[in-house]
C-alpha cells in the first residue's frame, strides 16, 4: 500500500487502518431528512466498524439554471447541520463555494470541501487553508491527477497541511464522466489520503438539455472497484427516496441500499489491507 499522511478527525484517522465514508443528502432539503439520513448511516457505520462524516450541502451554486434548487442558504442551513453535529454526534463536511463563506462555515464544518468546478481557484484554497479545517479538494473533471500536487501546495503553502484529494471522474466527450482508477495511486503519490466519489462519477453532464442526469445503477460498481484500487475514503450522497429528490437524484445512492454496499466495500477494503 502506498503511504499516506493520516488525517486526524476527531476519534479517528483518515488514512489509517480503518474505511472512511462521507455521506448524506446533496443539498439540504428539511431537517426531517438529514436526521434521517444521519441516523441510518451512524447505526450502520458502527456496526461494520467504518468511520462516518455526515454530508450535506447549504448551497449549491453550480446548478444548471437559474431555477434549480440550490438548497436553504447559509444561515439555515448551518444551523441544521449545527444541529446535526450536536445531535447525533457526528463530523460534518459541506461545500463552501465562496471564499468570504470560509470562517463561517468553519465554526460547523471540520472539513471544508472545494467543489471540482473551484478546485483551481486561489482564493478559494487559500482561504480554506486558513480556517485550519481539514480541506478536500475535489478533483476537477478537466484535470489528470498528477496536477492535484500543485493544488495541494496552494494549502500547505499557507499553513495547513490536513489535505485530502477526491477522484470523481474525467469529461469523456459530451455527456458523460469516467473514471481512472489508476488516479487513486497517482495521487496518493503526492502524499494524502484519497476519497472516491462514487455517485458524482456517475452523473452525465447535461444529458437532459440544460440540466445534469446520472445513473445510480453504477454507483456499487465503482465503489467497489475503488476500493480494491487502495482508496481511503469513499464519498456518497444518500437519499431516503432519491426519485423525489430536489436535486441530484438520477446518481443518488438510496438509504436502505446504503448498508450492504458499506459492508462489501468495508470486507475488500481490509482484503486490501491485509
Amino acid at each position: 500500500m502506498i503511504e499516506v499522511k493520516k488525517i486526524k478527525l476527531r476519534d479517528f484517522e483518515i488514512g489509517g487502518d480503518k474505511l472512511t465514508v462521507f455521506a448524506g443528502p446533496c443539498a439540504i432539503e428539511s431537517y426531517d431528512c438529514m436526521a434521517q439520513v444521519a441516523e441510518k448511516l451512524k447505526k450502520v457505520t458502527q456496526d461494520l466498524g467504518i468511520n462516518y462524516v455526515f454530508k450535506a450541502s447549504y448551497d449549491k451554486a453550480n446548478r444548471s439554471t437559474l431555477n434549480a434548487y440550490r438548497g436553504l442558504g447559509i444561515d439555515k442551513g448551518l444551523e441544521f447541520l449545527s444541529k446535526i453535529k450536536s445531535e447525533f454526534d457526528l463530523p460534518i463536511v459541506t461545500d463552501v463555494h465562496l471564499p468570504q463563506d470560509m470562517e463561517k462555515v468553519a465554526e460547523v464544518a471540520d472539513v471544508i470541501q472545494i467543489p471540482a468546478f473551484l478546485c483551481r481557484q486561489t482564493d478559494m484554497l487559500v482561504s480554506a487553508a486558513k480556517t485550519g479545517r481539514i480541506v478536500n479538494i475535489k478533483k476537477g473533471q478537466f484535470l489528470a491527477p498528477q496536477q492535484m500536487e500543485a493544488l495541494g501546495k496552494k494549502v500547505s503553502e499557507n499553513g495547513n497541511d490536513n489535505i485530502l484529494f477526491t477522484e470523481r471522474g474525467v469529461t469523456f466527450g459530451y455527456n458523460n464522466l469516467v473514471t481512472d482508477m489508476r488516479s487513486i495511486p497517482i495521487m496518493q503519490m503526492i502524499g494524502y489520503p484519497v476519497v472516491f466519489d462514487a455517485t458524482h462519477s456517475v452523473q452525465m453532464p447535461g444529458v437532459n438539455g440544460c440540466a445534469t442526469g446520472g445513473d445510480r445503477r453504477w454507483v456499487p460498481v465503482l465503489a467497489k472497484s475503488a476500493v480494491a484500487a487502495g482508496v481511503n475514503a469513499l464519498f456518497f450522497e444518500i437519499h431516503p427516496d432519491p426519485e423525489k429528490a430536489l436535486c441530484d437524484g438520477d446518481n443518488m445512492l438510496l438509504l436502505n441500499d446504503a448498508q450492504n454496499l458499506f459492508k462489501i466495500c468495508k470486507n475488500i477494503f481490509d482484503i486490501v489491507r491485509s
